[in-house]
């Protein structure tokens, strides 16, 4: 019988996922899997128990946030043979789930972890640690996430505008050198993204059409610090728009690896959890690295 290793994040989604563990695993077995359940016990526990049981099963099931997913996969990631992985997103933000194109329905989501057929996607590197969908840095990195869902529903580009322009006055650039595949960019930057990604804390945003999963290439965009709010609304709507103009404050490219220097220490989010603050960062795409089952 085919062994299937199920993780889940007893506090995810205001600890909801608890109250469907016995629909999970009887979906499950249905299936024809042999099921073993391990409740997360805090933070890094999901990646120590993939990383020390999970080249035992034939699939691994993880249910929870993106951050259940990220420790997952960074547990699997450390295997030579890695199972495939299914996901049934029960968080506040799921991003990395709207690239899986999984039903709405949670027993459609079961159905799909036990009995889709995964797919490969590739994993970032940067020094040393992993990261699924995104490792970014600066003063808008955790505007998505900080930006309560009713207000991005109502406003929506405008409120990462109205956001952004409140911390105006308060932004800080850092003067950096970035060399990617397609040369160097180099300036005073404040917010850099590189990306798998076709959602980022709920919003959707530049080079969305360009996204592929497998194709080992980080879609990137480095910002410029702007001068004003006025000029601040003309970032946003180009990045909203997935139009930069060429020389203007949004860079944005395609590559497989990227090499960020920085003058003094420069804080990152992989996965929107903190990445460190080194003064230079190596980021490299994996691709297809791990198999993860997807919807359509």
């Amino acid at each position: 019988m085919k062994r299937l290793l199920f993780i889940y994040n007893p506090h995810a989604g205001k600890g909801r996922s608890k109250s469907h563990i016995s629909d999970v695993v009887d979906c499950f077995t249905r299936q024809g899997w042999l099921v073993t359940i391990h409740p997360t016990q805090g933070k890094a526990d999901a990646a120590a128990v993939a990383a020390d049981l999970g080249g035992s099963f034939d699939r691994v099931v993880c249910c929870g946030g993106d951050g259940t997913l990220h420790e997952t996969i960074t547990g699997l990631m450390g295997l030579t043979n890695r199972p495939p992985v299914g996901y049934i997103p029960a968080g506040t933000t799921n991003d990395f789930s709207r690239n899986l194109h999984l039903p709405r329905s949670l027993a459609g989501r079961m159905e799909t972890a036990g009995a889709g057929v995964p797919r490969p996607v590739d994993i970032g590197r940067f020094n040393g640690e992993y990261f699924i969908y995104v490792a970014a840095f600066g003063a808008f990195t955790d505007v998505a996430y900080d930006t309560p869902q009713p207000f991005k529903n109502a406003f929506g580009h405008l409120a990462y505008v109205l956001e952004g322009a409140a911390r105006l006055p308060s932004l800080q650039s850092y003067r950096l050198r970035v060399e990617h595949d397609g040369g160097t960019e180099e300036g005073d930057f404040l917010f850099g993204m590189v990306s798998n990604t076709v959602s980022v804390g709920g919003f959707k945003g530049a080079n969305t059409e360009r996204v592929e999963l497998d194709d080992g290439q980080f879609e990137v965009v480095l910002i410029r610090q702007p001068q004003n709010a006025a000029q601040l609304q003309s970032i946003v709507m180009g990045l909203m728009q997935a139009k930069p103009e060429p020389g203007g404050a949004v860079v944005a490219f395609q590559t497989t690896r990227l090499r960020v220097t920085c003058a003094g220490e420069l804080p990152w989010t992989l996965d929107g959890e903190y990445g460190g603050a080194p003064r230079v960062a190596e980021i490299e795409n994996l691709p297809r690295a791990v198999e993860i089952v997807y919807g359509k």
